[in-house]
């Protein structure tokens, strides 16, 4: 355990009556430091050059040995589920139903319609035919990962699931992380992490076979990677370190301590996690500045009993906010600019507050929501937009893992409706085959033939398009 030290100290923002807190104030730096990615892009390159030659030398470059075989038999995973204790096998197994009655929901489904002039369109919905989920290792276990990404790949019928993840310090695997592997049905797992098994799911080596997308969180390296090969393969987010917010009314009943346990519960995953707490006054002025210095106490507390209090005392200090709002009004704003990964709302009455509230990657309502039910047991997915990309992403769900295809059947009455709109288009874009395509299947639709004729355009164009007009540079407004 960390010696303990004094005076917490976190950033505090004191907001005006109307004002709100700015995207500009969060201080955030982007993902991925310029180093990492140029470190990265090295790494992935030389994989995706020279294979599995290239995917032993940097594992042991970076880990400091690479076992002989990478893959982990199913004997191992069966034998990890085994030698579980009772109570942990239960909890992983509960979590896993409950997780995948959660995305059983989210399951799409195939549809046709047809227009007034017979037109049939639709989705066809498919999954994947593989997919590649990336689960940390190294400094802990991450049971629950397992779970998040291969239950729903599961749900959505995935053909082939493979698992990544390195070994631990001491060169053995996770047994709780090899265990979910069994309960969730992955169907490779091989010991290898890093950029190097980013590069390896993405392009292939001689012992293990690309997939079609990865999926799953990782460090900064692992980030870099994926943003790498996204285009060649899919990928779900490129992740950052951690967040939470808790939005908490300083007027109604708040317990300090549990405010406390639910920003330490974020800031002990990584140094570079970030806490916030956006308090406001509600109808008793200056309350919302009492409470923070309840809160700074009780986090002293925390750090002083927690095994991990050199990270969490790094994360809070460093990028830990407080926000002291008038009102709910600027609260609601604040939360809404820094658009966190998960959210905690503890206000009078949560379910209205969330009407205002539109960009986390998860909502926690009411006092007795703490994010870590959200994070192992709930059922909603935990891997979640961060950095504020909650304001255009959202969970890794089903639909991360299934293939849409349009569909689109014309028969003679649909050309004859639509040709002609498709052939001014074409005109306006320039693009004549695209006009051709359309008329030539318009005139066989009226029955005037199409065999080979010196002027197409005859054929396809019978009758003036309207012409296409212009607009002057200098037209006025």
């Amino acid at each position: 355990m960390d010696a303990p030290r004094a005076d917490l100290s976190i950033r505090t923002v004191e907001l005006a009556p109307g004002e709100a807190l700015r995207v500009a104030d969060l201080g955030r730096r982007g993902v991925v430091p310029p180093e990492v990615e140029r470190r990265a892009a090295e790494i992935v390159a030389d994989v995706r050059e020279r294979g599995e030659e290239a995917l032993r030398a940097w594992t042991r470059e970076l880990d400091g040995w690479c076992p002989e075989r990478l893959r982990v038999s199913e004997e191992a995973l069966e034998e990890a589920l085994r030698a579980l204790p009772g109570s942990l096998r239960a909890a992983l197994e509960k979590a896993a139903r409950q997780i995948r009655a959660f995305h059983e929901r989210e399951r799409g489904s195939s549809w046709t319609m047809a227009t007034d002039a017979g037109v049939t369109l639709g989705i066809k919905v498919d999954p994947l035919s593989s997919c590649g989920i990336y689960v940390p290792g190294g400094r802990a276990n991450y049971p629950s990962t397992v779970l998040m990404n291969a239950v729903p790949a599961k749900v959505a019928g995935v053909g082939r699931i493979v698992m990544a993840t390195p070994p631990q310090k001491d060169g053995t695997l996770s047994a709780p992380t090899l265990a979910a592997a069994a309960i969730a049905g992955v169907d490779e797992v091989y010991a290898v992490g890093g950029a190097q098994a980013i590069a390896a799911l993405a392009y292939g080596t001689s012992s293990i076979a690309p997939v079609d997308k990865v999926t799953g969180p990782g460090n900064a390296y692992v980030a870099a990677a994926k943003r790498i090969v996204s285009g060649d393969v899919g990928v779900d987010l490129v992740a950052g370190p951690s967040e939470v917010c808790v939005l908490q009314d300083a007027s109604v009943e708040a317990d300090a301590l549990v405010i406390a346990a639910d920003l330490a519960a974020q800031a002990e995953h990584d140094p570079l996690a970030a806490c916030y707490l956006v308090v406001f006054d509600g109808d008793e002025p200056g309350s919302a500045k009492r409470l923070a210095g309840e809160v700074l106490s009780a986090l002293e507390g925390i750090c002083a009993q927690s095994p991990r209090a050199g990270i969490t005392r790094a994360s809070l200090e460093d990028h830990g906010l407080i926000v002291l709002c008038a009102g709910e009004a600027e609260a609601q704003a604040s939360v809404n600019a820094i658009a966190p990964e998960h959210l905690e709302v503890h206000t009078a009455d949560p379910w209205k507050t969330l009407e205002g509230l539109r960009a986390a990657g998860a909502i926690f309502l009411g006092p007795w929501s703490s994010e870590p039910l959200g994070d192992y047991v709930a059922g909603p997915n935990h891997t979640l937009p961060t950095g504020g990309t909650a304001r255009f992403a959202g969970p890794l769900s089903v639909g991360d893992f299934e293939v849409r295809s349009s569909i689109v059947a014309y028969g003679r009455e649909g050309i004859a409706a639509d040709a002609p709109a498709t052939q001014l288009l074409s005109e306006a874009e320039g693009l004549w085959a695209h006009g051709l395509s359309a008329g030539l299947r318009l005139a066989a639709a009226k029955g005037r033939g199409i065999a080979a004729h010196p002027d197409l355009a005859a054929i396809a164009w019978p009758e003036e398009l309207d012409a296409i007009p212009g607009i002057p540079l200098d037209a006025e407004a």
